[in-house]
């Protein structure tokens, strides 16, 4: 089966073209991250018009890189949610519309369930069971995974995600956007000893998150030191943040009873986040499994995989009505 897989949900205009037998063949990537930078944070009505832009380009770049034709494909997958409304509907619109005048299916794909999904395109795959770190500006979750559909929430976020504590870490100390990656260079730099902030909810006995308690200390911090010990405070918050994930990530496995972890999303790229969680899942009998890099953040080639699945078990003729979800629960998917 050869699924196109569109996404853009956000600031990122992903696709992707997966085979079911010979696997990933193409993927192309757009960010917008130069053009939101101005504003500090992304703008929903200039990201849908980007959209429309790159979406047929890519989807032509696509197609030229692995010597495939429109004509050759057997199903189309996008985001259908959650994300920004209006970024959605562009690349819903378009597959639709695509699917329609090729009378293949189209399926709209839960944009968490592409990310937990996106381990299982690498050349050593995980196994079901796992337990799945969604860790992500958007999101903060723990589920227990069975299968394809197959979820058990354990925990999430309570307030700020993950990521979007990263972000807005990195903004009080002058970081600009995105946050994430230049804190965790400056982090690099500093002395994580020099402060101490908290952990939230390390020890609350369930597997739920709370980031907003940390990033009001880092606020407090910056306030009191000002911005001349940036990297040491930079330092201090991801190494706190980094031991709530890790610790709640062990905790949920423990409890679960599976030795294999899932980490995905944005956040799952911090190589600090990866050095601790491989170094102590390790010592406690579990491996860990990172997407590559370059699929941390959002793509087409996560859809795609996760758009195959699903078509495999539900082929029918794509008509012309759609519907996008902005906000969407994980765990209401169906199985496979």
């Amino acid at each position: 089966m050869l699924v196109l897989g569109i996404e853009s949900s956000c600031d990122e205009t992903g696709v992707a073209l997966y085979d079911s037998v010979r696997g990933l063949l193409a993927h192309a990537l757009y960010s917008q991250i130069a053009m939101h930078n101005d504003y500090g944070g992304v703008v929903p009505e200039l990201a849908s018009r980007d959209h429309i832009r790159r979406v047929l380009p890519l989807t032509r770049q696509v197609l030229a890189e692995s010597g495939c034709t429109l004509e050759a494909l057997d199903g189309i997958a996008y985001t259908q949610g959650p994300g920004l409304a209006g970024a959605l509907l562009v690349g819903a619109g378009m597959a639709r519309a695509l699917a329609f005048s090729l009378n293949i299916p189209a399926v709209g794909v839960h944009h968490l369930e592409g990310h937990m999904l996106s381990p299982l395109i690498s050349d050593s795959p995980p196994e079901f069971p796992f337990v799945a770190l969604l860790v992500s500006g958007g999101h903060t979750q723990l589920m227990r995974v069975s299968g394809v559909g197959r979820y058990t929430l354990l925990g999430e976020t309570l307030d700020d995600a993950a990521g979007e504590a990263f972000d807005k870490t990195a903004q009080l100390l002058g970081l600009g956007y995105p946050g994430g990656p230049a804190l965790s260079k400056l982090a690099a730099a500093g002395d994580a000893s020099r402060f101490t902030l908290p952990r939230p909810m390390l020890n609350s006995g369930d597997f739920d998150f709370s980031f907003s308690g940390l990033k009001t200390a880092v606020l407090t911090l910056v306030r009191k030191q000002g911005l001349d010990q940036a990297a040491d405070i930079a330092a201090a918050f991801q190494v706190a943040a980094v031991d709530v994930l890790v610790g709640k990530s062990l905790a949920a496995c423990a409890h679960s009873g599976v030795t294999r972890l899932v980490v995905a999303g944005g956040v799952g790229a911090n190589t600090h986040l990866r050095e601790r969680l491989t170094r102590e899942a390790v010592a406690r009998g579990i491996s860990v499994f990172y997407p590559r890099l370059e699929f941390c953040t959002d793509n087409g080639a996560m859809i795609a995989y996760a758009g195959a699945q699903r078509l495999a078990t539900h082929m029918k003729t794509s008509d012309l009505t759609f519907a996008v979800k902005p906000r969407w629960e994980l765990a209401t998917l169906d199985a496979v």
